[in-house]
């Protein structure tokens, strides 16, 4: 489900107790808020309440009296809230390595309008798909990984990512080992995409060895990135079946594919303030 362009999003997250609906639905309603958009989850293991809600607001509309309104409303809750307005686009950061297909899906999403997002520079450690993010005006950093030098390379990355006032980093395929340093930099603002054939297939060529193990079913994730290495917290999934007729090559196409459509999916639903992280977990409000 895509967000309607000309409505406010309303998030909040707090201890579960009585009453949290109806603090956030009957301000809306006292303020001649129409809701658009309404999910909320109450998870019992964590005692966490989440709520996400979208509305249009009346012609006579004051934002910041409807933000000071809602804080002193909310306030005997302590519910965390965010409020973000119609018309809201993300700046965004993408990094990648040699690969494009991610890469290429994530701007074509952009341009026609499918994501809302800016991507403010692209960043790599290769040249190579330079072209593609110039044919799209977009800048693109080249930053050589020197293996003696590591520390280098990510202060360069994280001065982009400053510079350009990004909201969210995405790892398009970006195929290297980021420090626990610069995760901790980026802890719930930076996705990931791998395929989902990992823990079993690690290393090169993990197609080529679900291909010699007969796999039935070929898949991707998206996840928030943390220090442990593709077991960050998990925002999207994909996954399809395939059978004897599949060779590797069949295999690696198949998956191109599904990881392009996890990854948008992931992006979407962070930009569309659908996502809260609980604890090692994600709770996704789309559905």
């Amino acid at each position: 489900m895509s967000r309607t362009p000309d409505t406010w999003i309303l998030t909040a997250h707090c201890p579960s107790v009585l009453g949290t609906v109806d603090a956030v639905t009957r301000f809306l309603y006292e303020q001649r808020c129409y809701v658009t958009e309404h999910h909320s989850f109450d998870d019992r293991l964590s005692s966490r309440f989440f709520i996400r809600v979208e509305f249009r607001q009346p012609d006579n509309f004051d934002e910041q009296a409807f933000r000071s309104g809602l804080a002193e409303r909310l306030a005997p809750f302590d519910m965390q809230t965010e409020l973000t307005p119609p018309g809201y686009r993300a700046r965004v950061v993408l990094m990648v390595s040699k690969a494009d297909h991610c890469l290429n899906d994530l701007l074509y999403r952009q341009r026609i309008g499918q994501l809302a997002m800016d991507v403010v520079a692209v960043v790599s450690n290769h040249p190579d798909l330079e072209p593609l993010a110039r044919w799209h005006d977009i800048p693109y950093y080249h930053f050589p990984l020197d293996p003696n030098d590591k520390p280098a390379q990510e202060r360069k990355v994280l001065q982009v990512i400053e510079e350009t006032g990004a909201e969210l980093v995405v790892l398009a395929r970006y195929m290297q080992v980021l420090s626990p340093e610069l995760c901790r930099k980026l802890d719930g603002w930076a996705i990931n995409i791998h395929h989902s054939l990992l823990p079993g297939f690690k290393g090169a060529k993990p197609y080529h060895q679900a291909y010699q193990k007969g796999v039935k079913l070929v898949g991707a994730t998206a996840h928030y990135i943390n220090n442990d290495l593709d077991e960050g917290p998990i925002i999207a999934q994909g996954v399809e079946s395939v059978d004897h007729a599949h060779y590797p090559e069949d295999l690696i196409a198949k998956g191109r594919d599904i990881e392009c459509l996890t990854l948008a999916k992931a992006v979407g639903y962070h930009i569309e303030r659908r996502v809260f992280l609980n604890a090692n977990r994600t709770v996704v409000l789309n559905a």
